[in-house]
């Protein structure tokens, strides 16, 4: 079993930052891709960043190009969303998430593990 652990979420007004984290633990030998989802009310989850372990590849919802970067430390386990220029259309419940894939992927079914979600809010 792997455990996911989010921190860094909070309240920013629009154009703002934050500092999203993600420290596994557990079995994480078998994880291959990092990802970082988010699910506004009333909305379906999204993927918003991925990263492959192995190669340091990266994946971003064209709605965050630009403006989130995702970056990740092997040896410590942990995974970190940059979130710059923030707008209040980026308001949602962030998840750490975590797939053994060893291709990328971005859709919620393919990932094994889950973080408890972290909330960000931007105010405009």
């Amino acid at each position: 079993q792997v455990q996911l652990v989010e921190s860094g979420g909070g309240l920013v007004q629009a154009g703002g930052s934050l500092r999203l984290s993600c420290a596994a633990s557990g079995r994480t030998n078998n994880i291959s891709i990092m990802g970082w989802f988010r699910q506004a009310p009333g909305k379906d989850r999204e993927s918003v960043a991925a990263i492959m372990q192995s190669t340091g590849r990266t994946n971003y919802a064209d709605s965050v190009k630009g403006r989130f970067t995702i970056s990740t430390d092997n040896a410590k386990n942990t995974v970190t969303l940059q979130m710059n220029s923030l707008k209040p259309e980026d308001t949602a419940v962030y998840y750490c998430a975590a797939s053994r894939y060893t291709n990328m992927v971005t859709m919620s079914y393919l990932y094994d593990y889950w973080g408890q979600g972290t909330q960000v809010t931007v105010s405009s």
